[in-house]
């Protein structure tokens, strides 16, 4: 038995769907409107062939940060493993995997400034010791989890982006919640407008909102000359469902297909935020015009 969450990533749901195939049973969790897990539900949704519970430490889409020590603790209460996809977290927010018990982390370089194509996976040695199948057969590379020469140029960038993220965590969020409260304090004076996720307990650097009254598809083509972002998860941007994130939050299809993702870096200025703002605000009256809205 496995448990995991609706807000997850589809490197994560799709697996478990797979695994599902095979005998697996898995449990997959709603989340509230504000996008966090009831931890209460979760406790209750464990079994004794629990074997893996699987939460992404912050969500991809909507930034919202899960409650992972808390998580941590009741998986260890009842011995069963804790994973989670820090992939947006890595360098963005404090990690600890001896104090949130986590036993299981996914991590990937091009989150935090890295190099692409290079990913890492923690895995608990003691306490308890997890043990796993072999990823890929055939050299017996990474202690036999996964063979293949490695790319070192690769894992040393990685290491770089991942030690300079965490030395400047503090002034990078300092400096994206200013950019961040500026872009809304923009965005916010349009009305029907509607903030997508928890309002603080959120990736500094994320934006995510539904704007009532247009068509992202159209939304995005008006933006693109002046900004490069993304109506939903980059890595499914093709793909023409509504986001299956901000359904999961209780938001109806016309708004879900009428999202804007901001994702802001250390490397962004509020010149650029000033801009980006004001052209969104452009665009939308200039699209609700268009259909008397």
């Amino acid at each position: 038995h496995i448990v995991t969450v609706m807000t997850e990533h589809r490197a994560v749901l799709d697996p478990c769907h797979y695994l599902e195939k095979l005998g697996f049973e898995v449990t997959i969790l709603p989340v509230g409107a504000d996008g966090l897990i009831d931890l209460e539900l979760l406790e209750k949704s464990l079994r004794p062939d629990t074997i893996l519970l699987s939460i992404m430490a912050a969500n991809n889409e909507i930034g919202v940060i899960q409650p992972l020590g808390a998580i941590g603790a009741i998986c260890r209460q009842y011995q069963v493993l804790f994973h989670t996809d820090a992939a947006q977290a890595i360098g963005k927010i404090p990690l600890d995997v001896e104090e949130m018990n986590i036993d299981l982390m996914s991590l990937t370089a091009h989150k935090v400034h890295g190099p692409k194509g290079i990913g890492a996976l923690y895995v608990r040695r003691r306490n308890p010791r997890v043990r796993l199948a072999a990823q890929i057969q055939g050299g017996g590379q990474e202690k036999g989890l996964r063979s293949g020469t490695l790319f070192t140029p690769q894992i040393v960038g990685f290491a770089k982006a991942v030690e300079l993220g965490i030395k400047a965590i503090e002034e990078d969020t300092s400096h994206l919640n200013q950019l961040k409260a500026r872009l809304w304090e923009i965005i916010s004076q349009l009305d029907r407008i509607y903030l997508n996720g928890h309002p603080s307990q959120r990736l500094a650097g994320n934006l995510n909102i539904s704007i009532e009254g247009v068509d992202g598809a159209a939304l995005l083509l008006g933006l693109q000359p002046i900004v490069a972002l993304s109506s939903g998860s980059a890595c499914s941007s093709s793909h023409t469902a509504p986001s299956h994130v901000l359904t999961a939050l209780g938001r109806p299809e016309s708004l879900a297909y009428a999202s804007l993702r901001f994702g802001l870096s250390r490397f962004n200025t509020l010149e650029e935020i000033e801009l980006v703002g004001e052209q969104v605000v452009l665009t939308v009256n200039s699209l609700r015009k268009a259909k008397n809205f």
